[in-house]
C-alpha cells in the first residue's frame, strides 16, 4: 500500500502544471528535453509534435501596407491564411489496408489554406495553426508565393479562372466576380496534383493535364490569389468536364 501511494504521488508531480521534477546535470533526460517552448502560455517539455495527417504552421504575418503602398489600418488589415511549416505528423493510416498515407508536405514549405480551416494555438509567443494535410490548398519553396513555385497536392487542380465580363444596356461592363451570386466556374489549368492514394498505396493519377480548359461545379473551387492573378483550387471529383 504504501508503495502504491509513492507511485501515485510521483505520477501527479511530474504531470503537474507547474510541478517540475529534479533532472541531474548531464543525464539522457535533460540532454533530451528542450526547455523554454510554450504552449498557450504554457512551459512544455520538448517541442509541438502534431499527430496523425495535421501539419503545424506559423502564421504569416498580417499585411498592413497594400503594394501599391497605401498603409491600412484596423480591420482594413488583410490577415492572411498562409504560412511556413514548422511540423508534421507521420500520416493518416487508411482503415481498411492499415497503410500509412505520407504527408504532401514538409517543414519549412509555405502553405495557403481554407479561411476556416485550422485551430490557432500560441505556440512560443507566436501565431500559430494546426491544420490537416486536405486542408492545404497550395503548396511553395521561397519567401513568397509565385506562380512557378506553387503546387497543389493530391488531386487538387489549379485553375486560371475567367473573369468573363458583361455589357449591360446602358453600356456599362461588369466582372462575372461583381454580379450577385456569381462566380466564375471555367478556366485554364495551370497546375495539377499528384494523384490521390489508393486503399493499395497506389497513386491514382488524375485525369487532367496543364493547358486543359475545364468546367467546374458552380461555388466549388476555393480561391487563391497569386501575383495579382485569380485562381480556383478545385478537387478532380468536382470537375464536371474539360475542352
Amino acid at each position: 500500500m504504501v508503495k502504491l501511494l509513492s507511485l501515485v504521488a510521483a505520477a501527479i508531480s511530474l504531470s503537474a502544471p507547474d510541478c517540475h521534477s529534479f533532472v541531474a546535470p548531464g543525464s539522457a533526460r535533460a540532454n533530451d528535453v528542450r526547455l523554454g517552448a510554450k504552449l498557450e502560455g504554457r512551459e512544455i517539455e520538448g517541442a509541438l509534435k502534431p499527430t496523425n495527417n495535421f501539419v503545424l504552421v506559423k502564421v504569416a504575418a498580417i499585411e498592413d501596407e497594400t503594394e501599391g503602398g497605401i498603409l491600412l489600418t484596423g480591420s482594413a488589415k488583410i490577415k492572411k491564411t498562409e504560412g511556413t511549416v514548422i511540423a508534421v505528423g507521420p500520416g493518416k493510416t487508411h482503415q481498411e489496408s492499415g497503410l500509412l498515407f505520407p504527408m504532401p508536405v514538409v517543414e519549412g514549405e509555405g502553405v495557403v489554406y481554407g479561411k476556416y480551416d485550422g485551430t490557432e494555438v500560441d505556440y512560443d509567443g507566436e501565431k500559430h495553426t494546426l491544420i490537416r494535410d486536405e486542408d492545404i490548398l497550395v503548396k511553395f519553396s521561397g519567401d513568397k508565393l509565385t506562380l512557378e513555385s506553387a503546387d497543389v497536392v493530391s488531386d487538387s487542380v489549379l485553375v486560371k479562372v475567367e473573369d468573363s465580363e458583361e455589357e449591360t444596356s446602358s453600356g456599362l461592363v461588369i466582372a462575372a466576380t461583381a454580379k450577385k451570386g456569381s462566380k466564375p466556374s471555367t478556366g485554364e489549368v495551370v497546375k495539377v496534383g499528384p494523384g490521390k492514394m489508393a486503399s493499395n498505396g497506389e497513386i491514382m493519377s488524375v485525369d487532367i493535364s496543364v493547358g486543359d480548359l475545364v468546367k467546374f461545379r458552380d461555388f466549388a473551387g476555393n480561391e487563391v490569389s497569386i501575383e495579382g492573378g485569380e485562381f480556383a483550387v478545385v478537387r478532380m471529383t468536382d470537375i464536371l468536364a474539360k475542352f
